[in-house]
């Protein structure tokens, strides 16, 4: 199978209303070519989100950097991301200070031509292509997502409700975590990896447009990020960006 070789940009920034920034994100690859990107959104305030989601990023990187081959992704992220939750779960049953901690998790792995992505959640991964345009791969694990699936709710209403940030999952929050695990077929599609406060603050043709030009991914990361802010920066903005090169 088709190994791809790209470039890869990931920024966060705490945006125009929160005082402190919970989100991370990481993007690298190992010597064999395989690809990692993660992006997390802490939760629990008083900077013990931000400590959740950057004991989570460590957890994985170091998961992975450890790793010479990965046979069977799926099985790698879910192993990888329970050893992140068991760390974060522990530090807060340690110390009282950090109980309830928590945070978001979206990581796509991609290994010899499978995309294979995980999530808790409500991040997000997209491929986008030209000829396909941008395409959602995971599903928010939110209260709000959970009304609509079951017909409780209409999607156009979705961004006016009362619940619409609350969380049904989260990694750290529980002894065990449980998570959504999908592999993909990929044909060097671009992948981006996002926390909501890039796409509350902007929608999926704003997204597109930054993504079709001709600007370096770390140019494209940078705009996702600057534009968010133009539309009101109302959360911390984490990216992963990956662009594969075509002949």
């Amino acid at each position: 199978m088709k190994r791809y070789e790209g470039s890869f940009a990931c920024l966060t920034d705490r945006g125009r209303v929160r005082l402190t920034n919970e989100d991370q994100a990481a993007a690298l690859t190992n010597e064999r070519g395989d690809l990692l990107l993660v992006v997390c959104d802490g939760m629990g305030g008083n900077k013990k989100g931000g400590y959740a989601s950057k004991t989570a990023i460590e957890s994985l990187v170091d998961s992975f950097s450890r790793r010479s081959r990965i046979h069977f992704p799926a099985h790698f992220l879910n192993q990888a991301i329970k050893k992140a939750n068991r760390a974060i779960f522990l530090e807060g049953d340690d110390d009282p200070s950090y109980q309830g901690m928590g945070t978001t998790l979206v990581a796509a792995l991609l290994v010899k031509g499978k995309l294979t992505v995980a999530n808790i959640g409500d991040s997000r991964c997209y491929r986008y292509s030209r000829a396909q345009g941008l395409e959602r791969l995971t599903r928010d694990q939110t209260y709000v997502d959970f009304l609509v699936r079951t017909g409780k709710v209409d999607k156009e209403k979705t961004a006016a409700h009362p619940d619409r940030h609350v969380l049904m999952n989260a990694l750290g929050i529980y002894p065990t975590a449980s998570m959504d695990i999908e592999t993909h077929e990929y044909h060097g599609e671009s992948l981006l990896l996002c926390s909501d406060g890039l796409y509350n603050n902007l929608s999926d043709a704003e997204i597109r447009a930054i993504l079709q030009t001709d600007d370096r991914p770390d140019q494209k990361a940078r705009s996702l990020v600057i534009d968010a802010n133009n539309n009101g920066g109302s959360d911390n903005i984490g990216v992963a960006y990956w662009e594969a090169f075509h002949d």
